[in-house]
């Protein structure tokens, strides 16, 4: 019997000042569905408006990661199909999400996989995995933003590479050429990420998350330099930066609110 790929949806999960979105079609490699980009553009906007939150990890159940949008979906589930923006739009959402963000990488990460991981402020990873772009074996062309994020993020001649051969990399290449920003063994995994969200969620928001946009405006070279000085400009009379400075002068751990 054929899996009805309208079940299992993405859920999101809220625990104090770190949110988790977690893909559920393992028995597909968690491939998303055109109903998936609806439910995932959904969460985004939840994590965006919820102003407590301060790190998001996006997860996934099973033995890999995610194969990518599925390139079927569309004749599979025409009503979804219709309703849904396409991948390379929810990609550029998940990029320019307020909040910082992690993906947990297990097993495989594949295809649109590879991008949408690629877009996440930092990709924990594990002993044994693997990454695999097959565009240019399928005979897909990528998308404008895909190209350019490769380019800008892991450099010319590895988007080279990884798009015109299709090659296929274990974990510590991915680590060499910073696609992995963590390499941890599998059992543990959890823990790394764990520790990263708390350490993103103990930050002062307005800064990281301030600084989170210029990054990523400088990675695409297109910085916009009045936006980042205004945002310096509130973080230096927030109440975040004077508790900042007490807590360094006390040695003790800082509270920020956000303010």
């Amino acid at each position: 019997m054929t899996e009805d790929p309208r079940l299992d949806p993405p859920s999101l999960e809220i625990s104090g000042h770190r949110a988790t979105i977690r893909l559920h079609r393992a028995r597909h490699r968690n491939r998303v569905e055109p109903g998936d980009i609806v439910r995932l553009l959904e969460h985004f906007d939840v994590v965006d408006a919820n102003r407590e939150l301060r790190v998001l990890v996006l997860a996934a159940s099973g033995p890999a990661f995610s194969a990518g949008f599925h390139l079927g979906g569309f004749a599979e589930d025409r009503e979804a199909a219709a309703k849904a923006p396409g991948f390379d739009v929810l990609v550029d959402r998940f990029e320019a999400l307020r909040v910082p963000t992690i993906c947990r990488l297990q097993g495989g990460v594949y295809g649109g996989a590879t991008d949408l991981a690629l877009t996440a402020d930092f990709r924990v990873g594990v002993a044994g995995m693997e990454m695999f772009m097959p565009a240019g074996r399928l005979g897909v062309h990528y998308y404008p933003g895909g190209l350019r994020r490769y380019v800008s993020r892991l450099g010319m001649n590895t988007a080279k590479r990884l798009f015109l051969t299709a090659e296929k990399l274990g974990a510590e290449e991915l680590l060499r050429i910073g696609y992995l920003t963590h390499l941890v063994p599998p059992e543990g995994l959890d823990a790394a990420v764990d520790a990263l969200a708390a350490t993103l969620a103990s930050m002062a928001p307005l800064a990281v998350q301030g600084m989170k946009q210029a990054l990523n405006e400088i990675g695409h070279g297109a910085l916009d330099v009045a936006a980042c000085e205004e945002r310096a400009r509130l973080c230096k009379e927030s109440a975040d930066i004077q508790e900042g400075l007490a807590a360094f002068r006390a040695k003790r751990a800082p509270v920020f609110r956000g303010a």
